[in-house]
């Protein structure tokens, strides 16, 4: 009895932006799969759109699967550095090509696809059409008046040596499938038996007027020679599987002279918002237009006008009239750092849809793999607790992973639940790799606040504001009060009342008595900084809160801080003595 092949599962994105975060759900159960079966995980890209496709967004999917850390056997060939947070010398180098199947890049296959559809025409498997738009829009009304779907079948007069004729001279015409006319069935892993009749199944288009094949053939032909024996993707090309049947059924591999293989299908579940739309990458230019329409802004000139002096060089440079259309017309799409800067300027907080999205934001990689591994399938396991086991690591999920716990309805994304699983993963690093994980995040995400506070400085504080951040975004907050300039920051009129005024002036008193103490002060760290504090409070019997608060108003402006032994120390002594003479100075 033959051996079965070798389990190798695909992802095949297209490259017309960063993966949203369902695509990445898609190449982390194939690669699961994969890894559980001690099969191989290939990378591949699906950019024979011309129009929409691009290398910077090639590259931009590649950083995202390898910041994830979802590694791939086969396919481009991509050098990964800091992926998981550490420094990796040399950096780990994913994909290759060790079998020699050709490309990973669909452009560079066309000569391939050629092949097999010449194949096909010879046979008049396939066939040139030449309709005129106009002709397919008659047949679409004609369709419609008569209360039937349009579907594209071959015209009973079609004069084949007539087109082919057109063809071989070299006239442009896209080339259609001609389909076998019966029923196509298969076994979905997810979804169970599935038969699709013949009258849902056109004759579609295999290759395009301008000469780069569909999506639906190049697949096809790719999965072949490739050696895929596993498909999972999502339910939105559940579809498109009957035609790819189709296709694999009348192709002969011109290697091996064998019929094609057909793969195993895995359709997953679409991720949902909590109001059950489909999550998708216009939710963010959604959230900005519902914002513009709150603030009144019709046109460039009124985002300017919100926006102050700031500059916004992406938003700026936008066609003329592009960001009206936009306006109005809810399927267009601002490209992404114009975008943002619009929502800076307006002051919408964006939702996170693509992979870069959540890693602008802070979030740890481990986290949103553990989160979105959980988005359609569970292991079926009870933790300690006697709750369903949610959190686990990538090794777990290799384990564990099988078709039979992916389910079969829509999955809700459930952003507070990501956050708490994010402030957990959080929680379990050590000050050293918390430190080490936020330089690699700011340095290319915020190196406003790496720049004004820096590593060393933020060392002084990391045991007093880890506990505190939900995502790595959150550091900024937290010590935005050392960003500023000494003289610069505004008090708050009710602290100021309340904690400084209050009793006669007693909180000045209170800056007055401290003052001198902190400036001999041997060492300016947390732990003498508490201790002088602690001292202070027993020594006058006034208590921690009628030392801590004022201290806390004069240096931050507010009553609400990290701890202040921490937010004294990333001051500094000179800054912290400057803050409190100035506020005695501006609030006596």
């Amino acid at each position: 009895m033959p051996s079965s092949p070798p389990v190798i599962t695909r992802f095949a994105p297209s490259p017309t932006g960063h993966l949203h975060i369902g695509g990445a759900r898609t190449a982390l159960f194939c690669w699961a799969y994969a890894k559980r079966h001690n099969g191989s995980f290939l990378l591949r890209i699906e950019d024979t759109d011309q129009k929409r496709s691009s290398e910077a967004a090639s590259r931009g999917i590649l950083e995202d699967l390898a910041w994830l850390g979802i590694d791939w056997d086969e396919g481009p060939v991509f050098k990964r550095e800091n992926a998981d947070g550490t420094v990796n010398t040399p950096p780990t180098t994913l994909g290759g090509n060790p079998r020699e199947i050709g490309s990973f890049y669909q452009s560079e296959r066309r000569d391939i696809y050629d092949t097999y559809i010449n194949w096909l025409v010879e046979r008049d498997l396939a066939y040139p059409a030449f309709d005129t738009p106009e002709e397919l829009t008659v047949r679409r009304q004609l369709a419609e008046k008569e209360k039937r779907t349009f579907v594209y079948r071959r015209a009973a007069d079609y004069n084949r040596d007539a087109v082919l004729s057109r063809m071989n001279a070299g006239e442009p015409c896209p080339i259609r499938f001609k389909m076998p006319g019966t029923p196509i069935s298969f076994t979905d892993e997810v979804l169970g038996e599935i038969t699709v009749s013949a009258d849902e199944l056109d004759d579609f288009v295999i290759r395009k007027a301008d000469g780069f094949p569909t999506y639906h053939f190049a697949v096809v032909i790719d999965d072949e020679l490739m050696g895929t024996t596993h498909i999972m993707r999502g339910q939105e090309h559940l579809n498109n599987t009957p035609r790819h049947i189709a296709l694999m059924k009348a192709l002969v591999n011109q290697t091996t002279n064998q019929p094609f293989r057909i793969p195993k299908f895995a359709h997953l579940t679409v991720i949902a918002n909590q109001d059950n739309s489909k999550m998708s990458k216009r939710d963010r230019d959604k959230a900005a237009r519902a914002k513009c329409r709150e603030l009144n802004i019709k046109a460039v000139t009124d985002v300017s006008a919100k926006a102050g002096t700031k500059p916004l060089p992406h938003f700026d440079a936008l066609p003329p009239g592009d960001f009206e259309q936009w306006l109005g017309d809810k399927t267009r799409q601002l490209e992404t750092h114009a975008l943002e800067d619009l929502a800076t300027a307006i002051g919408v907080e964006l939702p996170e849809i693509a992979v870069d999205d959540f890693r602008r934001s802070g979030y740890l990689p481990e986290a949103v793999l553990n989160y979105i591994a959980l988005l359609g399938w569970n292991p079926g396991e009870k933790g300690p607790d006697g709750k369903d086991l949610e959190r686990f690591d990538t090794a777990y999920l290799v384990e564990k992973f099988s078709f039979d716990r992916v389910g079969k309805s829509a999955s809700k994304f459930d952003r507070a639940k990501l956050i708490a699983f994010n402030q957990d993963a959080i929680a379990k690093l050590t000050d050293d790799q918390f430190l080490s994980r936020w330089e690699i995040w700011a340095t290319r995400d915020d190196r406003e606040t790496l720049g004004r506070v820096g590593v060393s400085r933020l060392r002084l504080v990391v045991g007093a504001i880890k506990g505190r951040c939900r995502t790595l975004k959150d550091v900024r907050s937290l010590v935005s009060f050392a960003m500023i300039d000494d003289g610069a920051y505004a008090f708050n009129a009710k602290d100021v009342e309340k904690h400084l005024k209050a009793d006669d002036g007693a909180g000045f008193e209170t800056l007055r008595a401290l003052a001198p103490k902190l400036q001999a002060l041997p060492a300016f760290d947390v732990a003498s900084i508490d201790a002088l504090l602690d001292a202070h409070a027993t020594q006058t019997g006034l208590g921690m809160g009628k030392i801590a608060q004022p201290l806390r108003v004069a240096v931050t402006g507010a009553a609400v801080s990290p701890p202040l032994g921490a937010t004294l120390a990333i001051l500094g002594r000179d800054s912290s003595l400057a803050r409190i003479r100035r506020c005695i100075d501006a609030q006596a």
